[in-house]
C-alpha cells in the first residue's frame, strides 16, 4: 500500500520548491512586450539580483539554464587559445570545463576530489608558478551541486592576491545563491553565474551573469563572442527587447520578480542565509545519528566546507536507490541521485543520495523530510542508528528559542 497521497515533496537539489505566490504570479495572460509594467518590473529584477549576489556589477539576464550561463560567461572573456584554470571539487567545475574546451580554451584542472573544499595553498602555487600570466581565468564553483562542498571564495581571492596574479575569478553560484551567504564585490569575484531555479525558487529558464569592471574590460579584449551571449548590448540596451536579444521571458519575469521580493523585501537576505543555515544543521544531525549504529554519513565530513543548500548522503554498500524509490512511491517524496560522483570514483553508484534544502522550505516540511527517510530506512532494514528527529528538532529548536 502507498501512502503517497497528498502533496509531494520536492526534496532535489533544484528545481527545488516552487511557492504558490511565485506560481500565482506566472498564471496570467501574456503582457505588452513593448511598454509598461513589464519594463519597469525588469529593471527592478535586474536591481534585485545585484542585491541578491552583494555586487554592484550588473545583472545580465540569459533565457538559458545553467550551461547556458557558463557559456555565456566564457564567450564574453575567453578567446581561441586563452588558458584557464579550473578548480574541481566534485561534478560541476567539469561541466564548466566541457563548455570551456570547444570554445578553444586550454584548460588546466586543478582536482581536489569529491569530498574537500579547495586549498587556497595549490592555487596560489598554480598562479606563481605562472610567471608569463598565461592563466586568463581561474573558474570554479561556491558549491557543488553533486558532492555538496562548499568552497571559501574569499580564501581563494586571497590567493590570487598572494599570487600577484591577474587572472579574473569566475564563480558558479548556480546551486546557493540565495542560501550560502556570498559577497561578490567584497570578495573579489570578477563574474558570478546563477540561474534561477534553486535558490531563487522560480522554475527553470533563466540564467545570470553579474560582471565587474575587470570583467567589462576583458570583455573588450575577447573578438569571438557570438550575439547572443555578447554581454554589450544587455547590459545597456538602447531599446527594451535587447534586455534578451530577443523576446522577454515574460512569464518567468512575473514569478521571479515575486520570488525576489520574498527573499529581499519579506523574509531580508541575512534571514534567508539564517534560515538555510539552521534547515542544513537539522539535515547534518540527523545524518550524524543515523551514523551511530549504521553506514550513513554526510559526504563532506568538514562542516565548515558544507553547503546549506544540499547535502550528499553517502548509504555505504546499501542501496540508496532503493531508498529513494521506496520515498518517493510509498511516501512521495523525491530525494536526489547521485549525480555523477561514482564515475569521479567517489563511491559506487547506488551508494550515494542528495538532499536538497534549498529556496521555498520551512521546519514541517525538513522535518518531514527526514522522518519519512527515517521510515525508509526502517521499511527497508538499512542499518541506523536512532534519534535523528529528536537531534534535528533540537537544531530548529536552538535556532528559535527566544
Amino acid at each position: 500500500m502507498s501512502l503517497a497521497y497528498g502533496r509531494d515533496i520536492l526534496s532535489i537539489p533544484g528545481p527545488s520548491m516552487i511557492p504558490d505566490r511565485v506560481l500565482q504570479a506566472m498564471h496570467r495572460p501574456a503582457p505588452n512586450i513593448y511598454e509598461g509594467d513589464l519594463i519597469e518590473l525588469t529593471a527592478r529584477i535586474k536591481t534585485d539580483l545585484q542585491a541578491v549576489a552583494r555586487t554592484k556589477g550588473e545583472a545580465i539576464i540569459y533565457i538559458a539554464n545553467g550551461h547556458g550561463g557558463w557559456e555565456a560567461a566564457l564567450s564574453n572573456v575567453v578567446n581561441r587559445g586563452d588558458k584557464l584554470l579550473a578548480l574541481s571539487t566534485g561534478r560541476f567545475t567539469k561541466g564548466w570545463i566541457e563548455i570551456a574546451k570547444p570554445l578553444g580554451a586550454i584548460v588546466e584542472e586543478l582536482d581536489f576530489g569529491t569530498n574537500a573544499a579547495i586549498d587556497p595553498q595549490r592555487v596560489e602555487d598554480a598562479l606563481k608558478a605562472d610567471t608569463s600570466h598565461d592563466i586568463r581565468a581561474v573558474i570554479t564553483v561556491q558549491t557543488d551541486t553533486a558532492s555538496s562542498v562548499k568552497n571559501d571564495i574569499a580564501a581563494l581571492r586571497q590567493a590570487l592576491d598572494a599570487a600577484g596574479h591577474p587572472a579574473l575569478l569566475m564563480v558558479d553560484c548556480i546551486a546557493c545563491l540565495a542560501c550560502d551567504e556570498y559577497h561578490m564585490d567584497d570578495w573579489g569575484v570578477d563574474v558570478t553565474v546563477s540561474a534561477c531555479q534553486k535558490g531563487l525558487m522560480t522554475p527553470p529558464g533563466l540564467a545570470f551573469n553579474h560582471i565587474s569592471e575587470k570583467a567589462w574590460e576583458a570583455r573588450q579584449r575577447c573578438t569571438q563572442t557570438t550575439g547572443y551571449w555578447d554581454w554589450t548590448m544587455r547590459r545597456t540596451p538602447d531599446v527594451y527587447y535587447m534586455n534578451f536579444y530577443g523576446t522577454a521571458p515574460t512569464h518567468h519575469l512575473f514569478g521571479l520578480g515575486t520570488a525576489l521580493d520574498m527573499i529581499l523585501r519579506e523574509e531580508g537576505l541575512p534571514n534567508t542565509w539564517s534560515r538555510h543555515n539552521t534547515h542544513a544543521r537539522a539535515v547534518w544531525a540527523a545524518i550524524d545519528a543515523w551514523g551511530k549504529d549504521g553506514p550513513m554519513a554526510c559526504n563532506v565530513p568538514v562542516k565548515a566546507a558544507r553547503s546549506a543548500a544540499v547535502t550528499t548522503v553517502s548509504t555505504g554498500d546499501h542501496d540508496a536507490d532503493a531508498l529513494r524509490a521506496w520515498c518517493q512511491q510509498q511516501a512521495g517524496l523525491t530525494l536526489g541521485i547521485n549525480l555523477g560522483l561514482a564515475e569521479l570514483g567517489a563511491a559506487r553508484q547506488k551508494g550515494m543520495f542528495r538532499i536538497g534544502h534549498m529556496g521555498h522550505l520551512s521546519p514541517p516540511m525538513i522535518l518531514g523530510t527526514l522522518a519519512t527517510i527515517d521510515a525508509g530506512l526502517k521499511a527497508l532494514n538499512i542499518p541506523h542508528g536512532g534519534g535523528a528527529l529528536d537531534a534535528a528538532a533540537h537544531e530548529i529548536a536552538k535556532a528559535t528559542a527566544p
